[in-house]
Protein backbone atom coordinates (compact mmCIF):
# COMPACT_ATOMS: atom_id res chain seq x y z
CA UNK A 1 0.00 0.00 0.00
CA UNK A 2 1.60 3.37 -0.94
CA UNK A 3 1.43 6.26 1.83
CA UNK A 4 1.50 9.18 0.50
CA UNK A 5 1.66 12.98 1.05
CA UNK A 6 0.72 16.21 0.14
CA UNK A 7 5.00 17.31 0.80
CA UNK A 8 5.26 14.44 -1.37
CA UNK A 9 2.94 15.08 -4.26
CA UNK A 10 4.56 18.53 -4.53
CA UNK A 11 8.02 16.87 -4.94
CA UNK A 12 6.65 14.54 -7.46
CA UNK A 13 7.31 11.34 -4.62
CA UNK A 14 5.82 8.34 -5.13
CA UNK A 15 6.02 6.47 -1.57
CA UNK A 16 6.22 7.59 1.59
CA UNK A 17 9.23 6.84 3.57
CA UNK A 18 10.29 6.75 7.09
CA UNK A 19 12.25 9.51 6.01
CA UNK A 20 9.10 11.37 4.21
CA UNK A 21 6.76 10.47 7.55
CA UNK A 22 8.72 13.25 9.32
CA UNK A 23 8.47 15.64 6.18
CA UNK A 24 4.42 15.01 6.11
CA UNK A 25 3.93 16.24 9.74
CA UNK A 26 6.35 19.34 9.11
CA UNK A 27 4.57 20.35 5.94
CA UNK A 28 1.13 19.66 7.51
CA UNK A 29 2.17 21.91 10.63
CA UNK A 30 2.98 24.67 7.52
CA UNK A 31 -0.44 24.25 6.27
CA UNK A 32 -1.72 24.70 9.98
CA UNK A 33 -4.13 21.33 8.73
CA UNK A 34 -3.79 18.95 11.78
CA UNK A 35 -6.20 15.39 10.88
CA UNK A 36 -8.64 14.66 13.56
CA UNK A 37 -8.99 10.73 13.99
CA UNK A 38 -12.08 9.26 15.39
CA UNK A 39 -12.11 5.78 16.35
CA UNK A 40 -15.83 4.83 17.03
CA UNK A 41 -16.19 2.18 19.12
CA UNK A 42 -12.53 1.13 19.81
CA UNK A 43 -12.20 1.97 23.52
CA UNK A 44 -15.38 0.45 24.42
CA UNK A 45 -14.41 -2.50 22.37
CA UNK A 46 -11.51 -2.57 23.92
CA UNK A 47 -12.94 -2.84 27.57
CA UNK A 48 -15.66 -5.82 26.27
CA UNK A 49 -12.79 -7.58 24.78
CA UNK A 50 -9.94 -7.14 27.68
CA UNK A 51 -13.02 -8.00 30.25
CA UNK A 52 -12.17 -4.91 32.65
CA UNK A 53 -13.12 -4.42 35.43
CA UNK A 54 -16.63 -2.19 35.99
CA UNK A 55 -17.82 -0.14 38.81
CA UNK A 56 -21.48 -1.22 39.62
CA UNK A 57 -24.47 -0.06 38.36
CA UNK A 58 -25.27 3.59 39.42
CA UNK A 59 -28.28 3.54 38.33
CA UNK A 60 -31.43 1.18 36.79
CA UNK A 61 -34.09 2.32 33.82
CA UNK A 62 -36.77 -0.03 33.57
CA UNK A 63 -38.81 -0.37 30.23
CA UNK A 64 -40.65 -2.96 28.28
CA UNK A 65 -38.68 -3.44 25.36
CA UNK A 66 -35.00 -2.18 25.08
CA UNK A 67 -33.19 -1.57 21.86
CA UNK A 68 -29.41 -1.75 22.53
CA UNK A 69 -27.57 0.07 19.58
CA UNK A 70 -29.47 2.70 16.92
CA UNK A 71 -27.90 2.24 13.81
CA UNK A 72 -30.20 1.70 10.87
CA UNK A 73 -31.98 -1.96 12.50
CA UNK A 74 -32.31 -0.22 15.85
CA UNK A 75 -34.09 3.01 14.79
CA UNK A 76 -36.30 0.25 12.28
CA UNK A 77 -37.13 -1.23 15.62
CA UNK A 78 -38.00 1.77 17.11
CA UNK A 79 -40.07 3.61 14.34
CA UNK A 80 -42.35 0.17 13.95
CA UNK A 81 -43.00 -0.32 17.57
CA UNK A 82 -44.10 3.50 17.21
CA UNK A 83 -46.20 2.67 13.85
CA UNK A 84 -47.67 -0.56 15.79
CA UNK A 85 -48.77 1.81 18.60
CA UNK A 86 -46.03 0.31 21.22
CA UNK A 87 -44.58 3.08 23.15
CA UNK A 88 -42.72 1.93 25.76
CA UNK A 89 -39.22 0.91 24.89
CA UNK A 90 -35.69 2.90 25.09
CA UNK A 91 -32.60 2.94 23.18
CA UNK A 92 -28.71 2.60 24.38
CA UNK A 93 -26.99 4.05 21.47
CA UNK A 94 -24.06 1.99 21.20
CA UNK A 95 -20.60 3.26 21.27
CA UNK A 96 -21.78 5.42 18.17
CA UNK A 97 -25.27 7.12 17.44
CA UNK A 98 -26.67 5.97 13.89
CA UNK A 99 -23.70 3.83 13.54
CA UNK A 100 -22.47 2.90 9.70
CA UNK A 101 -25.25 6.02 9.32
CA UNK A 102 -23.43 8.57 11.14
CA UNK A 103 -22.17 11.99 9.66
CA UNK A 104 -20.98 15.05 10.91
CA UNK A 105 -20.26 18.62 10.47
CA UNK A 106 -18.06 21.95 9.64
CA UNK A 107 -20.22 24.38 10.52
CA UNK A 108 -22.98 24.44 8.07
CA UNK A 109 -21.49 21.94 5.83
CA UNK A 110 -22.60 18.31 6.56
CA UNK A 111 -20.75 14.78 5.51
CA UNK A 112 -21.02 10.90 5.92
CA UNK A 113 -18.59 9.57 8.00
CA UNK A 114 -20.19 5.92 6.98
CA UNK A 115 -23.13 5.01 4.12
CA UNK A 116 -23.84 8.28 1.49
CA UNK A 117 -26.50 6.93 -0.47
CA UNK A 118 -29.79 4.62 -0.80
CA UNK A 119 -30.60 3.11 -4.06
CA UNK A 120 -34.18 3.24 -4.92
CA UNK A 121 -35.80 0.60 -3.48
CA UNK A 122 -37.19 -2.35 -5.58
CA UNK A 123 -41.01 -3.45 -5.09
CA UNK A 124 -39.98 -6.26 -2.81
CA UNK A 125 -38.49 -4.00 -0.32
CA UNK A 126 -41.95 -2.69 0.50
CA UNK A 127 -40.57 -2.51 4.41
CA UNK A 128 -37.84 0.46 2.83
CA UNK A 129 -40.98 2.27 1.13
CA UNK A 130 -43.02 2.83 3.67
CA UNK A 131 -40.51 3.71 6.27
CA UNK A 132 -39.61 6.53 3.27
CA UNK A 133 -43.23 7.07 2.30
CA UNK A 134 -43.55 7.98 6.65
CA UNK A 135 -40.38 10.37 6.52
CA UNK A 136 -42.04 12.40 3.43
CA UNK A 137 -38.92 10.84 1.20
CA UNK A 138 -41.24 9.70 -1.08
CA UNK A 139 -44.13 11.39 -1.53
CA UNK A 140 -47.13 9.42 -3.06
CA UNK A 141 -47.72 5.44 -4.25
CA UNK A 142 -45.32 4.11 -2.04
CA UNK A 143 -45.97 0.51 -2.73
CA UNK A 144 -46.42 1.32 -6.69
CA UNK A 145 -44.08 0.44 -9.58
CA UNK A 146 -43.19 3.76 -9.66
CA UNK A 147 -43.63 5.92 -6.55
CA UNK A 148 -42.93 9.58 -6.80
CA UNK A 149 -39.90 10.71 -5.01
CA UNK A 150 -38.79 14.57 -3.40
CA UNK A 151 -36.80 15.63 -5.95
CA UNK A 152 -34.47 17.24 -3.06
CA UNK A 153 -33.34 13.54 -2.27
CA UNK A 154 -32.86 12.18 -6.13
CA UNK A 155 -29.10 12.45 -7.43
CA UNK A 156 -28.87 15.27 -10.13
CA UNK A 157 -26.50 15.27 -12.97
CA UNK A 158 -23.66 15.15 -12.92
CA UNK A 159 -23.79 11.84 -10.79
CA UNK A 160 -20.33 9.70 -11.29
CA UNK A 161 -17.26 9.81 -13.24
CA UNK A 162 -13.67 7.38 -13.37
CA UNK A 163 -10.68 9.51 -13.58
CA UNK A 164 -8.82 6.34 -16.11
CA UNK A 165 -5.43 6.89 -18.21
CA UNK A 166 -4.94 10.38 -17.04
CA UNK A 167 -8.77 11.52 -18.38
CA UNK A 168 -12.26 12.20 -16.82
CA UNK A 169 -14.47 10.23 -18.19
CA UNK A 170 -18.38 9.95 -18.03
CA UNK A 171 -19.79 6.54 -15.56
CA UNK A 172 -17.60 4.13 -13.70
CA UNK A 173 -16.77 1.74 -16.42
CA UNK A 174 -13.75 2.01 -18.72
CA UNK A 175 -14.85 3.04 -22.33
CA UNK A 176 -12.51 5.37 -23.39
CA UNK A 177 -9.67 4.20 -25.52
CA UNK A 178 -10.94 0.22 -24.38
CA UNK A 179 -10.63 -2.11 -27.20
CA UNK A 180 -13.52 -2.75 -29.37
CA UNK A 181 -13.13 -6.28 -27.79
CA UNK A 182 -13.70 -5.29 -24.38
CA UNK A 183 -16.43 -2.67 -24.43
CA UNK A 184 -18.38 -6.16 -26.42
CA UNK A 185 -17.66 -7.93 -23.17
CA UNK A 186 -18.96 -4.76 -21.39
CA UNK A 187 -22.48 -5.41 -22.77
CA UNK A 188 -22.99 -8.99 -22.61
CA UNK A 189 -21.99 -8.87 -18.95
CA UNK A 190 -24.69 -6.40 -18.58
CA UNK A 191 -26.99 -7.73 -20.73
CA UNK A 192 -26.43 -11.03 -18.66
CA UNK A 193 -27.47 -9.11 -15.25
CA UNK A 194 -30.28 -7.49 -16.98
CA UNK A 195 -32.00 -11.43 -17.63
CA UNK A 196 -30.96 -12.23 -14.32
CA UNK A 197 -32.58 -9.68 -12.65
CA UNK A 198 -36.02 -11.37 -13.84
CA UNK A 199 -34.74 -14.86 -13.25
CA UNK A 200 -37.01 -17.18 -10.92
CA UNK A 201 -35.83 -20.35 -9.11
CA UNK A 202 -37.67 -23.37 -9.22
CA UNK A 203 -39.61 -22.17 -6.06
CA UNK A 204 -41.16 -19.44 -8.27
CA UNK A 205 -39.18 -16.34 -5.83
CA UNK A 206 -36.87 -14.18 -7.69
CA UNK A 207 -32.79 -14.72 -7.69
CA UNK A 208 -31.99 -11.58 -6.33
CA UNK A 209 -33.98 -9.58 -4.55
CA UNK A 210 -34.49 -7.76 -1.16
CA UNK A 211 -34.32 -8.52 1.34
CA UNK A 212 -32.79 -11.51 1.02
CA UNK A 213 -34.33 -14.17 2.59
CA UNK A 214 -37.35 -13.78 -0.27
CA UNK A 215 -34.73 -14.47 -2.80
CA UNK A 216 -34.79 -17.88 -4.30
CA UNK A 217 -33.76 -21.28 -2.33
CA UNK A 218 -33.14 -23.46 -5.90
CA UNK A 219 -30.20 -24.97 -4.85
CA UNK A 220 -28.91 -24.41 -8.74
CA UNK A 221 -29.07 -20.87 -8.00
CA UNK A 222 -27.67 -20.96 -4.38
CA UNK A 223 -24.41 -23.09 -5.83
CA UNK A 224 -23.07 -19.59 -6.56
CA UNK A 225 -22.28 -19.07 -3.13
CA UNK A 226 -19.76 -21.76 -3.59
CA UNK A 227 -17.72 -19.80 -5.69
CA UNK A 228 -16.07 -16.23 -6.09
CA UNK A 229 -17.14 -13.72 -7.66
CA UNK A 230 -13.96 -13.55 -9.98
CA UNK A 231 -14.53 -17.60 -10.50
CA UNK A 232 -17.54 -16.72 -11.75
CA UNK A 233 -16.41 -14.38 -14.33
CA UNK A 234 -13.66 -17.10 -15.57
CA UNK A 235 -16.47 -19.67 -15.81
CA UNK A 236 -18.80 -17.08 -17.80
CA UNK A 237 -15.94 -16.25 -20.59
CA UNK A 238 -15.33 -12.36 -18.97
CA UNK A 239 -11.26 -11.44 -19.54
CA UNK A 240 -11.80 -8.04 -20.20
CA UNK A 241 -9.30 -6.04 -17.34
CA UNK A 242 -11.36 -2.91 -17.34
CA UNK A 243 -14.59 -5.02 -16.37
CA UNK A 244 -12.88 -6.91 -13.80
CA UNK A 245 -11.51 -4.15 -11.98
CA UNK A 246 -15.08 -2.63 -12.17
CA UNK A 247 -16.30 -5.32 -10.58
CA UNK A 248 -13.70 -5.76 -8.25
CA UNK A 249 -14.15 -1.67 -7.79
CA UNK A 250 -18.29 -2.33 -7.07
CA UNK A 251 -17.21 -5.35 -4.16
CA UNK A 252 -14.65 -3.24 -2.63
CA UNK A 253 -17.24 -0.46 -2.72
CA UNK A 254 -20.26 -2.29 -1.30
CA UNK A 255 -18.89 -4.75 0.63
CA UNK A 256 -15.19 -3.73 1.80
CA UNK A 257 -13.62 -7.08 0.36
CA UNK A 258 -11.87 -7.93 -3.55
CA UNK A 259 -14.18 -9.82 -5.91
CA UNK A 260 -11.54 -12.67 -5.59
CA UNK A 261 -13.16 -13.45 -2.03
CA UNK A 262 -16.73 -12.35 -2.39
CA UNK A 263 -19.09 -14.81 -2.86
CA UNK A 264 -20.30 -14.65 -6.40
CA UNK A 265 -23.81 -15.06 -5.14
CA UNK A 266 -23.11 -11.63 -3.24
CA UNK A 267 -21.14 -10.45 -6.26
CA UNK A 268 -24.30 -10.59 -9.03
CA UNK A 269 -27.35 -9.70 -6.01
CA UNK A 270 -25.21 -6.09 -6.05
CA UNK A 271 -26.57 -5.73 -9.50
CA UNK A 272 -29.20 -7.97 -10.15
CA UNK A 273 -31.52 -6.72 -6.89
CA UNK A 274 -31.43 -3.01 -7.47
CA UNK A 275 -33.62 -2.24 -10.07
CA UNK A 276 -36.06 0.60 -8.10
CA UNK A 277 -37.73 2.63 -10.29
CA UNK A 278 -39.55 6.34 -9.63
CA UNK A 279 -42.20 8.49 -11.36
CA UNK A 280 -40.00 11.26 -11.23
CA UNK A 281 -36.61 9.67 -12.31
CA UNK A 282 -35.05 7.71 -13.94
CA UNK A 283 -33.95 3.89 -13.53
CA UNK A 284 -31.01 3.30 -11.40
CA UNK A 285 -31.55 6.54 -9.79
CA UNK A 286 -29.63 7.27 -5.99
CA UNK A 287 -31.24 8.83 -3.23
CA UNK A 288 -28.78 10.80 -1.14
CA UNK A 289 -28.04 13.64 1.54
CA UNK A 290 -24.76 16.03 1.90
CA UNK A 291 -24.65 14.49 5.54
CA UNK A 292 -24.75 10.71 4.25
CA UNK A 293 -27.50 8.71 5.44
CA UNK A 294 -27.61 10.66 8.82
CA UNK A 295 -30.41 12.48 8.11
CA UNK A 296 -32.43 9.45 7.30
CA UNK A 297 -30.92 8.28 10.59
CA UNK A 298 -32.35 11.39 12.77
CA UNK A 299 -35.40 11.33 10.46
CA UNK A 300 -35.73 7.71 11.67
CA UNK A 301 -35.21 8.73 15.24
CA UNK A 302 -37.93 11.88 14.87
CA UNK A 303 -40.40 9.97 13.79
CA UNK A 304 -40.54 6.87 16.43
CA UNK A 305 -40.09 9.27 19.49
CA UNK A 306 -37.53 6.83 20.88
CA UNK A 307 -35.45 7.73 24.15
CA UNK A 308 -31.98 7.16 23.33
CA UNK A 309 -29.30 7.13 26.37
CA UNK A 310 -25.74 7.06 25.61
CA UNK A 311 -23.52 3.92 26.19
CA UNK A 312 -22.81 0.36 25.45
CA UNK A 313 -23.82 -2.95 26.58
CA UNK A 314 -21.73 -5.23 28.18
CA UNK A 315 -23.73 -7.77 28.82
CA UNK A 316 -27.58 -8.64 28.25
CA UNK A 317 -28.94 -11.63 30.29
CA UNK A 318 -32.83 -13.38 30.96
CA UNK A 319 -33.66 -13.39 34.22
CA UNK A 320 -37.27 -14.71 35.71
CA UNK A 321 -38.65 -11.05 35.20
CA UNK A 322 -37.61 -10.61 31.12
CA UNK A 323 -33.72 -9.49 30.63
CA UNK A 324 -31.11 -7.26 32.56
CA UNK A 325 -28.60 -5.57 29.93
CA UNK A 326 -25.52 -3.75 31.54
CA UNK A 327 -24.39 -0.56 29.71
CA UNK A 328 -21.03 0.98 29.93
CA UNK A 329 -20.28 4.55 29.57
CA UNK A 330 -17.06 5.90 29.76
CA UNK A 331 -16.67 9.65 30.74
CA UNK A 332 -13.49 11.22 30.40
CA UNK A 333 -11.72 7.71 29.46
CA UNK A 334 -13.67 6.22 33.08
CA UNK A 335 -16.62 3.84 33.35
CA UNK A 336 -19.34 4.06 34.59
CA UNK A 337 -22.26 1.58 34.50
CA UNK A 338 -26.25 1.62 34.83
CA UNK A 339 -28.72 -1.45 34.70
CA UNK A 340 -32.06 -1.53 32.18
CA UNK A 341 -34.56 -3.78 32.74
CA UNK A 342 -37.04 -5.10 30.29
CA UNK A 343 -39.30 -7.64 29.52
CA UNK A 344 -37.33 -8.34 25.75
CA UNK A 345 -34.40 -7.13 24.50
CA UNK A 346 -33.52 -6.46 20.75
CA UNK A 347 -29.42 -6.62 19.78
CA UNK A 348 -29.04 -4.06 17.03
CA UNK A 349 -25.57 -4.79 17.19
CA UNK A 350 -22.99 -6.30 14.96
CA UNK A 351 -22.72 -10.48 15.29
CA UNK A 352 -18.66 -10.37 16.82
CA UNK A 353 -20.41 -7.59 19.57
CA UNK A 354 -23.44 -9.78 20.25
CA UNK A 355 -21.46 -12.93 20.63
CA UNK A 356 -19.52 -11.19 23.71
CA UNK A 357 -22.75 -9.41 25.22
CA UNK A 358 -24.88 -12.55 25.11
CA UNK A 359 -23.20 -15.16 27.38
CA UNK A 360 -25.66 -17.76 26.38
CA UNK A 361 -25.52 -17.21 22.39
CA UNK A 362 -24.31 -20.32 21.82
CA UNK A 363 -27.72 -22.15 22.87
CA UNK A 364 -29.37 -19.89 20.23
CA UNK A 365 -27.43 -22.02 17.53
CA UNK A 366 -24.44 -19.26 17.47
CA UNK A 367 -20.95 -20.80 17.47
CA UNK A 368 -18.76 -17.44 17.50
CA UNK A 369 -15.64 -19.69 16.17
CA UNK A 370 -17.58 -21.12 13.60
CA UNK A 371 -20.21 -19.00 12.38
CA UNK A 372 -18.84 -15.14 12.97
CA UNK A 373 -18.81 -13.04 9.53
CA UNK A 374 -15.45 -11.63 8.69
CA UNK A 375 -15.13 -8.28 9.01
CA UNK A 376 -13.71 -5.51 6.63
CA UNK A 377 -11.64 -2.60 7.93
CA UNK A 378 -12.60 1.01 5.83
CA UNK A 379 -12.01 4.31 6.36
CA UNK A 380 -13.53 8.19 5.72
CA UNK A 381 -11.71 11.05 5.09
CA UNK A 382 -13.38 14.34 5.31
CA UNK A 383 -11.52 17.12 3.85
CA UNK A 384 -13.10 20.89 3.98
CA UNK A 385 -11.90 22.72 1.17
CA UNK A 386 -11.99 26.66 1.72
CA UNK A 387 -11.98 26.78 -2.44
CA UNK A 388 -12.47 24.00 -5.48
CA UNK A 389 -9.56 22.89 -6.86
CA UNK A 390 -9.09 23.06 -10.37
CA UNK A 391 -10.34 20.56 -12.55
CA UNK A 392 -9.14 18.36 -15.13
CA UNK A 393 -11.00 18.74 -18.79
CA UNK A 394 -13.47 16.08 -20.37
CA UNK A 395 -16.00 15.63 -17.51
CA UNK A 396 -16.95 17.94 -14.60
CA UNK A 397 -16.65 17.20 -11.04
CA UNK A 398 -19.40 15.20 -9.99
CA UNK A 399 -21.06 13.52 -7.11
CA UNK A 400 -18.84 10.37 -6.60
CA UNK A 401 -15.76 10.56 -8.86
CA UNK A 402 -13.58 7.65 -8.96
CA UNK A 403 -10.08 6.69 -9.78
CA UNK A 404 -8.70 3.68 -11.96
CA UNK A 405 -6.68 2.40 -8.73
CA UNK A 406 -6.34 1.12 -5.31
CA UNK A 407 -6.92 1.19 -2.39
CA UNK A 408 -8.79 4.34 -2.25
CA UNK A 409 -13.06 4.53 -3.67
CA UNK A 410 -12.73 7.91 -5.31
CA UNK A 411 -14.71 10.58 -3.16
CA UNK A 412 -18.15 12.22 -2.68
CA UNK A 413 -18.86 15.99 -2.92
CA UNK A 414 -20.73 16.72 0.17
CA UNK A 415 -22.59 19.89 -1.54
CA UNK A 416 -23.34 18.41 -4.73
CA UNK A 417 -26.71 18.38 -3.99
CA UNK A 418 -27.19 22.01 -3.37
CA UNK A 419 -29.46 23.89 -5.70
CA UNK A 420 -27.49 27.41 -6.00
CA UNK A 421 -27.17 30.22 -9.00
CA UNK A 422 -23.46 29.75 -8.14
CA UNK A 423 -21.19 26.74 -6.25
CA UNK A 424 -20.70 27.12 -2.66
CA UNK A 425 -17.05 28.86 -1.81
CA UNK A 426 -16.79 25.86 0.15
CA UNK A 427 -17.55 22.40 0.03
CA UNK A 428 -16.25 18.57 1.42
CA UNK A 429 -14.73 15.91 -0.04
CA UNK A 430 -15.04 12.60 1.56
CA UNK A 431 -12.50 9.78 0.37
CA UNK A 432 -13.16 6.23 1.22
CA UNK A 433 -11.22 3.55 1.27
CA UNK A 434 -11.41 -0.23 1.90
CA UNK A 435 -7.88 -1.61 3.08
CA UNK A 436 -8.51 -4.55 0.70
CA UNK A 437 -5.61 -4.56 -0.43
CA UNK A 438 -4.31 -7.14 2.87
CA UNK A 439 -6.29 -9.31 5.33
CA UNK A 440 -8.57 -7.46 7.61
CA UNK A 441 -6.54 -8.69 10.43
CA UNK A 442 -3.29 -7.03 8.85
CA UNK A 443 -4.99 -4.16 8.28
CA UNK A 444 -6.50 -3.39 11.91
CA UNK A 445 -3.40 -4.18 13.01
CA UNK A 446 -2.18 -1.61 10.92
CA UNK A 447 -4.76 0.72 11.74
CA UNK A 448 -4.24 1.03 15.57
CA UNK A 449 -0.34 1.97 15.31
CA UNK A 450 -0.96 4.22 12.08
CA UNK A 451 -0.01 7.69 12.68
CA UNK A 452 -2.40 10.65 11.49
CA UNK A 453 -0.46 11.90 8.56
CA UNK A 454 0.03 8.10 7.76
CA UNK A 455 -3.37 7.90 7.64
CA UNK A 456 -4.13 11.00 5.81
CA UNK A 457 -1.42 10.36 3.32
CA UNK A 458 -3.42 6.63 2.52
CA UNK A 459 -6.54 9.05 2.33
CA UNK A 460 -5.44 11.64 0.16
CA UNK A 461 -4.38 9.30 -2.68
CA UNK A 462 -7.01 9.50 -5.38
CA UNK A 463 -6.92 13.34 -4.44
CA UNK A 464 -3.40 13.12 -5.00
CA UNK A 465 -3.83 11.35 -8.02
CA UNK A 466 -6.71 13.83 -9.65
CA UNK A 467 -5.57 17.41 -8.28
CA UNK A 468 -1.41 16.68 -7.73
CA UNK A 469 0.45 19.08 -5.32
CA UNK A 470 -2.12 21.92 -5.66
CA UNK A 471 -4.64 20.22 -3.74
CA UNK A 472 -3.09 20.63 -0.46
CA UNK A 473 -3.46 24.62 -0.86
CA UNK A 474 -7.43 24.01 -0.88
CA UNK A 475 -7.94 21.97 2.33
CA UNK A 476 -8.76 23.55 5.33
CA UNK A 477 -9.32 21.02 8.05
CA UNK A 478 -9.29 17.14 8.11
CA UNK A 479 -11.86 14.81 10.00
CA UNK A 480 -11.13 10.90 9.70
CA UNK A 481 -13.24 8.47 10.70
CA UNK A 482 -11.78 4.80 11.13
CA UNK A 483 -13.76 1.25 11.58
CA UNK A 484 -11.97 -1.21 11.98
CA UNK A 485 -14.75 -3.71 11.57
CA UNK A 486 -17.34 -1.35 9.17
CA UNK A 487 -19.29 -4.39 7.21
CA UNK A 488 -19.67 -7.52 7.21
CA UNK A 489 -18.06 -9.32 4.07
CA UNK A 490 -20.21 -12.30 2.01
CA UNK A 491 -17.30 -14.45 1.79
CA UNK A 492 -18.31 -17.91 -0.31
CA UNK A 493 -20.59 -20.05 1.76
CA UNK A 494 -22.35 -16.86 3.71
CA UNK A 495 -25.81 -18.07 2.53
CA UNK A 496 -25.16 -21.58 3.84
CA UNK A 497 -24.09 -19.87 7.82
CA UNK A 498 -26.18 -22.08 10.13
CA UNK A 499 -25.45 -19.68 13.16
CA UNK A 500 -26.66 -16.67 11.00
CA UNK A 501 -30.24 -18.53 10.36
CA UNK A 502 -30.34 -19.97 14.16
CA UNK A 503 -30.32 -15.96 14.66
CA UNK A 504 -32.97 -14.69 12.31
CA UNK A 505 -35.23 -17.82 13.28
CA UNK A 506 -35.01 -17.08 16.86
CA UNK A 507 -37.95 -15.60 19.15
CA UNK A 508 -37.28 -15.20 23.06
CA UNK A 509 -36.53 -12.77 25.34
CA UNK A 510 -33.86 -11.44 23.62
CA UNK A 511 -34.06 -10.95 19.82
CA UNK A 512 -31.81 -10.16 17.20
CA UNK A 513 -31.69 -7.69 14.38
CA UNK A 514 -28.91 -6.31 12.17
CA UNK A 515 -27.81 -6.34 8.73
CA UNK A 516 -24.88 -8.96 9.61
CA UNK A 517 -28.11 -11.82 9.98
CA UNK A 518 -28.02 -11.19 6.63
CA UNK A 519 -24.17 -11.50 6.07
CA UNK A 520 -23.41 -8.35 4.35
CA UNK A 521 -23.98 -4.79 5.32
CA UNK A 522 -26.81 -2.81 3.64
CA UNK A 523 -29.70 -0.70 4.36
CA UNK A 524 -32.28 -2.74 3.38
CA UNK A 525 -31.15 -5.97 4.99
CA UNK A 526 -30.98 -4.09 8.41
CA UNK A 527 -34.19 -2.31 8.35
CA UNK A 528 -35.96 -6.02 7.96
CA UNK A 529 -34.40 -7.44 10.22
CA UNK A 530 -35.19 -4.19 12.99
CA UNK A 531 -38.85 -4.07 11.39
CA UNK A 532 -38.91 -8.31 12.31
CA UNK A 533 -37.46 -7.56 16.22
CA UNK A 534 -39.98 -5.53 16.78
CA UNK A 535 -42.70 -7.28 15.64
CA UNK A 536 -41.41 -10.35 17.50
CA UNK A 537 -40.80 -7.71 20.86
CA UNK A 538 -44.26 -7.44 21.27
CA UNK A 539 -46.12 -10.81 20.45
Amino acid sequence: MQRRSFMLWAAGGTAASAAGIGSIAAYLHWQEITPKVLYPGRSEGHFLRDRKALPPPSRTLSTDVTILGSGIAGLTAAWRLNKLGHQDFLMVDGPQPYGNAAGGQFGELAYPTGGHYLPLPSPESTHVREILFDLGIIQRDPQAEKPTYDERYILHAPEERLLFNGQWQDGFIPTEGVPPAELAQHARFFAQVAQLRQARGNDGKRVFVFPTVESSQDPAWQALDAITLKQWMEREGYTSPTLHWYLNYCCRDDYGTRYDQVSAWAGLHYYCSRWGQAANAGNGAWLTWPGGMQPVATAMEQASGVKRHAGTVVSVQTTDKGVEALCLELVDGQPRTYLVKARKAICAMPLYVAARVVPDIASYGFDAKLHTPAYAPWMVANFLLKRFPDELPHAPLCWDNVVYQEPGLGYVVSTHQDIRVRPPEKTVFSAYVALSDRTPQQARKWLDVASPEELLALASVDLKTAYGRDFASCVERVDITVRGHAMAAPLPGFRSNAGLKALREHDGAILFAHADLSGFSVFEEAAWWGDRAARLAIT
